[in-house]
């Protein structure tokens, strides 16, 4: 791939896989914890956390940048407590993985809360009234049981982070070799004559890289799924 792409598209497809990889791994926990409030608590606001949570697959991505610079700039409330502690992510590829993390989250948390509400309750109980712990109920029970969901939710979380271009943009421009991930470097390069060759690799490694991550997240999932039912 190394020789079929040159150095700046190779550069683009190595920063969305660092991107995509960070998006999903920090976000995951996160999402688990989301996921199970809303499949399995009853508490004040919990539509408007559901509301909040799907927000960025309802809004334009270019709204989702505009806020997430607006909050995580340099002098947004947030990103100016972060700029005195030596972080900075407008305009960083951490910050694309921050706004390829939060376009990609709902599509997590709807996948593994999904999994979540198909488990029984009632081996939930069962399990709490022999004197578990939530927590290790959690554990025990619900967590195996739910691998399938949380594998496809971050398989999902990851291909919607390789396509994620509005909000990135936005947030941390189109910076060469620290921002431009495959959707900005194919953007880019069909705005220049003689790019479209440049362009049409980019499109293919991207279908490529989703459908493998597609093909590898139904895998592993029946895998798991027939390791769980065979327990």
């Amino acid at each position: 791939m190394t020789q079929w792409l040159g150095p700046e598209e190779w550069q683009a497809v190595a920063l969305s896989l660092q991107v995509s990889f960070w998006a999903t791994l920090v976000s995951l926990p996160l999402g688990v914890f989301v996921a199970y409030a809303l499949a399995r608590w009853s508490f004040p606001g919990k539509q408007l956390l559901n509301g909040l949570v799907h927000l960025p697959l309802i809004l334009p991505p270019v709204v989702t940048g505009y806020l997430l610079l607006l909050s995580f700039g340099t002098q947004g409330p947030v990103g100016a407590v972060l700029q005195d502690l030596g972080i900075v992510l407008a305009f960083r590829w951490t910050g694309a993985a921050l706004a390829a993390g939060v376009m990609a989250f709902p599509l997590m948390v709807r996948a593994i809360r999904l999994s979540i509400e198909a488990v029984d309750p009632k081996l939930e109980q069962a399990s709490a009234t022999l004197g578990a712990a939530p927590v290790w109920v959690f554990l025990t029970v619900t967590l195996p049981m739910t691998l399938p969901g949380i594998i496809a939710g971050a398989v999902l979380a990851f291909a919607k982070a390789m396509g994620e271009f509005g909000a990135t943009i936005t947030f941390v421009s189109n910076i060469p070799g620290q921002t431009r991930t495959i959707p900005s470097a194919i953007y880019a390069f069909l705005q220049v004559p003689g790019g479209a060759d440049s362009a049409m690799k980019l499109v293919i490694v991207s279908v490529a890289v989703a459908m493998g991550a597609l093909l590898l997240s139904e895998f592993l999932a029946r895998r798991v799924a027939a390791r769980v039912g065979g327990t």
